[in-house]
């Protein structure tokens, strides 16, 4: 990317395929891909002061706090001025997005609207390995071993929140906390709005939109397979 530096988020409700996009974004532009969870879970493996909080929170099924997420991450991304990026999970509220915005300067913002139903189908094949975050579809993204995580063979679990009977909750929250954040980077002028049921057919898009922002990587993939869980 020669000395251009970029910097994108994306956003999305639960199961929208954040991770899926950011992955995607990061592989066939040669930018870090950074998520907030995983940023939590090392927190919390590391026992830090803001992962210990965070942890509390957590147990409880509670969101994290602003202040205890801005803790978090932010440290980290002041480190990263000289390096590109792509950001899932994080800005969540205006508060997130208006420390993000004091930390560093956006490229591009990418929401996804993805219709309830396809949500909701999504997450109710959604399986999770708590310890490390990484996330199975028993449709598409099976692990080798039903019921089992690759890596450390520990069982893996269904989260409550990702059942059908509490995902409308969920995302109704979702909806009242992300709309004055999606204001925000409306006015700003970089927020880019994708609509869609399929990763796979709403992908071209976001290339030919980041390949837009970026024209010193006119050749990046378009065809790159997908290795990340909806998320």
């Amino acid at each position: 990317m020669a000395n251009r530096i970029f910097r994108a988020v994306v956003l999305g409700p639960p199961g929208s395929g954040k991770g899926t996009i950011s992955a995607r974004i990061a592989q066939s532009f040669g930018l870090q891909h950074l998520s907030s969870g995983d940023f939590v879970r090392e927190n919390i493996s590391a026992s830090t002061e803001a992962g210990i909080l965070a942890k509390t929170y957590i147990d409880k099924d509670l969101l994290v706090p602003d202040c205890v997420m801005t803790c978090l991450l932010l440290p980290r991304l002041e480190q990263m001025t000289r390096h590109s990026w792509v950001l899932d999970g994080f800005p969540r509220t205006l508060a997130q997005a208006t420390a993000l915005n004091d930390t560093c300067s956006l490229d591009v913002v990418i929401s996804l609207n993805i219709p309830l139903e396809t949500l909701k189908e999504r997450l109710r094949h959604r399986w999770i390995h708590p310890a490390s975050g990484r996330v199975y579809n028993m449709e598409f993204n099976p692990p080798q071993v039903h019921g089992m995580d690759d890596i450390s063979r520990e069982p893996l679990v269904q989260r409550d929140e990702d059942k059908p009977e509490a995902l409308v909750a969920r995302l109704r929250h979702y909806k009242d906390i992300a709309k004055p954040v999606i204001d925000l980077y409306r006015s700003k002028g970089i927020l880019h709005s994708f609509s869609g049921t399929e990763t796979n057919k709403i992908w071209p898009y976001i290339n030919s939109l980041i390949t837009g922002k970026i024209p010193e990587v006119q050749g990046a993939s378009q065809t790159l397979p997908l290795h990340s869980q909806e998320q």
